[in-house]
């Protein structure tokens, strides 16, 4: 037991390190370069590599972990950013906008492809303590209570990132901050090559990709809703609100600001999941209905705010402040309770693989999301970019429908299930 608490501190701690840096080169990129004049569909372009890169680094990254252990692909993820953020700071101000938007989103694929190998591994690594700990005497409740914790601060360090970035683009620059940057990761990395054993979650991989895809009903209906799920997000957090915002007449300091505050708020909540959403005995017949319900609540607000932007509502920017706010509240529980439930139905043999798959999904959401982030909004405007969630929302909620309520149904976390799948 002590061991495995070990290794979910320092898990959590690497990826905290990671997801400061990550949310803080966020920032960084979109600040310098909507000061340099670029279109939101521009800006938005920078990312879709970045987004892209995810797909297939999850996927991939899900079935490495568990061939060669989830360490050492923690390892390749943090030293893949540093490569990434390396590249980045080589950008000279001299190139044509052209070759500067070329190598920035080169940059930042290489970026995506370290956050979600990052990711994945860590993820991973939550499913294999937990079942250690599990073992030496944990409670069934365990692995909810990590997951939320995990996910929730992690998302918490993001928000601070935001406000790091933009800190960081003031006082030292676009390249001096990168290097920093690089430096502290490096630290990191340091660190998990000396504290995590080196095969930790290593188990027989997939031999054909018909078995790595072909998941149970459970992860294959999580998969879809997340697609929709995250795409709701970002189809108004990339690129939507952050020039709304701006437009208004908020400084840099103070988007930045707000970005920061509704992801730490986020994480907050996510970490407190656990105490919103009742556990059930069996791990599912409680939480399952509770992601139906909470992806139906959700879908109410961004309706509502498309439609108060429509109609000119007085006083608009509080408006669209204090609906994300609700927004903010209704999603973290979403993504906690899914968080968990693809871990729930995960095999403990192949976990890796499974989040991989997940995750995959996870990041097409996001590629799709960060897309109409910057269509929707240079055709229509905001209330384009909350009318696009609310409906994929609708979505992730028609596709909850088909989660599986019971063990027989979806292979929920146990030995017996894992040996059945395996």
């Amino acid at each position: 037991m002590h061991a495995a608490v070990r290794h979910y501190a320092i898990v959590t701690a690497a990826y905290w390190g990671f997801t400061l840096t990550d949310g803080a080169l966020r920032m960084l990129v979109l600040l310098h370069f909507y000061r340099l004049g670029y279109s939101p569909f521009t800006l938005a372009f920078l990312f879709l590599l970045y987004e892209a890169a995810g797909v297939l680094a999850n996927l991939i990254g899900g079935w490495l972990a568990t061939r060669y252990g989830i360490t050492r692909m923690l390892t390749v993820g943090l030293s893949t950013q540093i490569v990434g953020f390396t590249l980045l700071s080589f950008l000279n101000p001299a190139w044509t906008a052209a070759a500067s938007v070329a190598w920035v989103v080169l940059a930042q694929g290489v970026c995506g492809v370290a956050k979600d190998l990052t990711k994945t591994a860590s993820k991973s690594a939550i499913k294999v303590t937990s079942a250690q700990a599990k073992e030496g005497g944990g409670s069934n409740s365990q692995l909810f209570k990590w997951v939320a914790w995990f996910t929730g601060s992690k998302n918490a360090m993001k928000g601070v990132g935001f406000f790091l970035g933009g800190l960081l683009l003031e006082t030292l620059g676009f390249r001096h901050a990168l290097w920093l940057m690089a430096a502290a990761l490096a630290l990191v990395l340091i660190g998990v090559i000396a504290s995590l054993p080196t095969m930790m979650g290593k188990s027989k991989a997939s031999k054909s990709a018909k078995e790595l895809f072909a998941k149970n009903p459970g992860i294959n209906a999580l998969a879809a809703a997340r697609v929709a799920l995250f795409g709701a997000r970002d189809v108004w957090f990339v690129v939507g609100v952050p020039v709304f915002l701006y437009a208004q007449g908020w400084t840099f300091t103070m988007v930045g600001g707000f970005l920061a505050a509704w992801t730490i708020g986020y994480g907050a909540v996510q970490a407190l999941a656990p105490q919103i959403v009742r556990r059930s005995a069996d791990g599912l017949s409680r939480e399952v209905p509770a992601a139906r319900a909470w992806s139906a609540a959700l879908a109410l607000v961004p309706a509502a705010l498309a439609v108060a932007v429509f109609a000119g509502a007085p006083h608009l920017r509080w408006v669209v402040v204090g609906g994300l706010a609700v927004f903010g509240f209704a999603f973290a529980v979403n993504s906690s309770v899914h968080s968990y439930l693809v871990l729930a139905y995960a095999g403990s043999e192949k976990a890796a693989e499974d989040v991989g798959f997940y995750y995959a999904a996870n990041a097409l959401g996001r590629f799709f999301g960060t897309l109409m982030s910057g269509l929707l909004y240079q055709w229509g405007g905001l209330a384009w970019t909350l009318a696009g969630s609310a409906l994929m929302l609708t979505a992730c909620w028609l596709i909850t429908l088909r989660l599986p309520l019971h063990a027989g149904t979806a292979s929920v976390a146990s030995p017996a299930a894992s040996r059945a799948g395996n």
